[in-house]
């Protein structure tokens, strides 16, 4: 049975979704059909964390070793074979269980600026309708009780940006010659430059030209009622008992297009104060991070 011989553990939000997606063009480059598996993220069966979100991994993640390795039986003559979980890079005991079984894999990450990170997070979460806080601010006051109440770790926001904590984890424990760190920037200005290099560092052709796909955008509602109604059809169905089954499933659909088309907007940008206050915290982790990965990141201090 085939099994992953590469790994994406970017954090969420830094372009790891558009990054599976154009990766999953090149011929010669298998990737896993269900992206976040997070199959080492857990020893035994996710838990169902309290809080808001927290069936989404007893629900979402493969924790089975039988349907783990099914993912990857459709695997023919691809020379690169691999999956993206971002919680990966979080956990310092999914690198001790990847390195247990799979000692000779490669490690890819792609780094962006942590409170930028930790904000277009923040707003994911908001367009998921799981997050409860309704401003960044809150959000990140809240961090410490959501951490000591152990809730779900999607809606953990600044401590997910202490790269250097999570990567030396990974440099540990894994031959430097095996780990690839690149920066958001790179895959939003020279994205082809970029993809040359990662096919070289999987030994697969360098000159295939994949067509690069954006997505994942993030979206928030302009009427968080109305976007909290149409992500939740139940709610809707209620509200409307008198009506029958086919009338409310036509109202139900309505609202979803509605909310879709009209109420969703690009969010606002990061306040700078917020993001000057996070990033100095950051600042050690970031200078013991340009010394591990070779990179100067004096950019990411820059508004």
């Amino acid at each position: 049975m085939p099994l992953p011989n590469f790994f994406i553990l970017s954090a969420g939000k830094s372009g790891t979704t558009a990054l599976y997606e154009t990766l999953k063009g090149h011929p010669e480059i298998y990737l896993c059909p269900i992206k976040e598996p997070h199959f080492f993220a857990w020893e035994r069966e996710p838990p169902i964390f309290p809080g808001p979100g927290g069936m989404i991994p007893r629900k979402a993640w493969v924790w089975q070793s039988r349907e783990y390795l099914q993912l990857f039986a459709p695997v023919t003559t691809q020379r690169a074979i691999g999956e993206a979980s971002t919680g990966y890079l979080y956990s310092p005991d999914t690198a001790l269980r990847i390195h247990k079984n799979l000692p000779h894999c490669r490690l890819i990450a792609v780094l962006r600026q942590p409170a930028e990170r930790a904000y277009s997070s923040y707003r994911f979460n908001v367009q998921l309708n799981i997050e409860p806080a309704r401003t960044f601010a809150e959000a990140l006051a809240d961090e410490p009780a959501r951490m000591q109440k152990g809730w779900y770790p999607a809606l953990f926001y600044k401590i997910h940006g202490s790269y250097h904590a999570q990567l030396s984890v990974y440099y540990d424990l894994f031959p430097r010659e095996q780990i690839k760190v690149y920066l958001y920037e790179d895959w939003k200005n020279t994205p082809q430059a970029m993809l040359r290099d990662l096919f070289r560092f999987l030994e697969v052709d360098e000159n295939f030209v994949p067509e690069i796909r954006r997505s994942n955008v993030t979206l928030l509602p302009k009427i968080p009622r109305l976007h909290n109604l149409a992500t939740h059809p139940a709610r809707i169905e209620e509200r409307i008992p008198f009506l029958p089954a086919f009338a409310r499933r036509v109202v139900v659909s309505a609202l979803r297009r509605i909310d879709s088309k009209f109420n969703l907007a690009p969010p606002p940008p990061l306040d700078p104060e917020i993001r000057a206050r996070l990033t100095e915290d950051y600042r050690e982790d970031i200078l013991k991070l340009q010394d591990l990965i070779g990179r100067d990141l004096s950019h990411w201090w820059k508004t």
